[in-house]
């Protein structure tokens, strides 16, 4: 079995951004020679999101303006968790409704994705330092 650990780094000007990662993701596949397998991709902080959907800019702005609505940033002082000192509240409930992670398989050496769909790291409380792993294994 082969396998292939990469890392993506991300630190975004704004708050909140989406990111179509699927192209940095379809390259890990093709570094790592696996032609039948499974490809994860995982934010690993806890403020950011990695989905699948549709790469259209009004789709986009719905999600965002979706999530603003459910968990608004500010007031910071309506999240217990900003009692602690800090003001990102909101970012961890977007994170828990938008996903961790996301499992692609791996067919014929390519992501075996569906029409329109595309990988995405969410942020939601940028402006540090972040990563995403992806993981490949297989034959």
């Amino acid at each position: 079995m082969k396998s292939l650990t990469k890392y993506l780094w991300f630190n975004t000007k704004t708050r909140r951004a989406y990111i179509n990662i699927t192209d940095e993701v379809e390259k890990a596949v093709k570094e790592s020679g696996v032609k039948e397998g499974l490809c994860l991709v995982n934010a690993m902080h806890i403020t950011a999101s990695v989905y699948i959907n549709d790469d259209e800019s009004g789709l986009i702005s719905d999600f965002d303006d979706f999530l603003e609505k459910l968990a608004p940033h500010e007031p910071i002082s309506k999240y217990r968790h900003n009692r602690t000192g800090e003001d990102n509240g909101d970012a961890h409930i977007k994170r828990q409704i938008m996903g961790r992670e996301v499992v692609v398989a791996i067919t014929d050496g390519k992501l075996d994705l569906g029409p329109w769909e595309q990988i995405f790291y969410g942020e939601f409380d940028g402006r540090r330092r972040k990563r995403v792993l992806i993981k490949i294994i297989g034959e």
